[in-house]
């Protein structure tokens, strides 16, 4: 008997390191880990997506793949996610809509808030009002004068029902006394060309992919919605600024996952995602596409959210708008 026991301590004591080893062993995917992007291709949300992808696979040892899908105003991809198994897999790339925006636009939501998880805020970036140049408005007070004149005449294109491009645009016209004709896509990706083409008169959207256009010319940005001018178009000035006191609306883009999905696999993507935003390339990258860098970890994220709720409860209200 006495041998037995010092076997099995003697068994204990070896196992010990090995123990020890597993349990320092972070967290890896077993396969291809998927961020889904609620929205079309070619917007902040699935430049950002993009950019957290790059750089995850070579620290996570397995690809990570952006997969695209629309619809809802980001409702369809968000509530795949909220419904997806919480193993790791899946991580939905969420917006200032799907997070927050939506639960008090929509009378019907497929998932409840709750149902994601926050694990990190990944940036922040401006809206713009930007026109096609056949606007006969140069800066924000004459496009005012001109919308007020014209009523019903002028087109604004957003990503979709429930982002903050459309809030934006439906707190304006109350704030403003203009009405604007709403034309919800499905993504930035269809509302850019569209701006280009003269097919809308308006957009007031995210505003990392109307730079290069506005750079060159082919569009005009007459204001952005940020309470600050905004750092990569300093010389443009902000809509409280030009006629609306007071008006401010920054997007922001984070990632969430299920809400069912262990704490430690939870712990291990807002580590990853947190030397990631320290990177300085990343953060150069970052602000090339307009935006601005702003990391936080899942409490403080958790917490900025709920900030968010009251108030974009209180702008939704205050707009009058409401969809099925």
């Amino acid at each position: 008997m006495q041998t037995l026991t010092r076997r099995a301590a003697l068994a204990t004591t070896l196992a010990l390191p090995a123990l020890s080893v597993r349990a320092q062993t972070p967290w890896a995917p077993s396969r291809p880990v998927r961020i889904v992007v609620p929205f079309q291709g070619g917007g902040a949300t699935d430049l950002t997506a993009r950019l957290l992808a790059e750089r995850l696979g070579p620290m996570l040892g397995q690809p990570v793949v952006v997969d695209n899908r629309p619809g809802a105003g980001g409702n369809v991809g968000a509530d795949m996610v909220a419904k997806s198994d919480p193993d790791g897999h899946t991580l939905l790339m969420c917006t200032i809509g799907t997070a927050s925006i939506n639960q008090f636009l929509y009378s019907r939501m497929p998932f409840r808030p709750e149902d994601l998880a926050a694990v990190a805020l990944v940036n922040l970036v401006a809206n713009g009002v930007i026109v096609n140049p056949s606007v006969p408005a140069r800066n924000f007070a004459e496009f005012l004068a001109y919308a007020k004149a014209n009523p019903g005449r002028l087109n604004y294109g957003t990503p979709g029902n429930g982002t903050s491009g459309h809030l934006c645009g439906e707190y304006l016209k109350a704030r403003a006394g203009i009405d604007l004709t709403h034309v919800p896509y499905r993504g930035t990706g269809g509302v850019v060309p569209d701006l280009i083409g003269g097919n809308i008169q308006v957009a007031i959207d995210n505003m990392p992919a109307y730079l290069p256009h506005v750079r060159a010319g082919t569009l005009r940005l007459l204001a952005v919605t940020t309470k600050d001018r905004y750092f990569a178009a300093p010389e443009v000035p902000t809509v409280g600024e030009s006629g609306v006191p007071g008006f401010e609306a920054v997007a922001w883009f984070g990632v969430q996952a299920p809400a069912r999905m262990p704490a430690v696999i939870l712990q291990r993507y807002a580590a990853a995602i947190a030397e990631i935003s320290r990177d300085p390339a990343v953060i150069a990258r970052q602000r090339e596409i307009g935006a601005e860098p702003n990391y936080l970890g899942p409490v403080e994220f958790e917490a900025f959210i709920r900030a968010e709720n009251e108030k974009w409860r209180e702008v939704v209200r205050l707009s009058g708008a409401k969809l099925d």
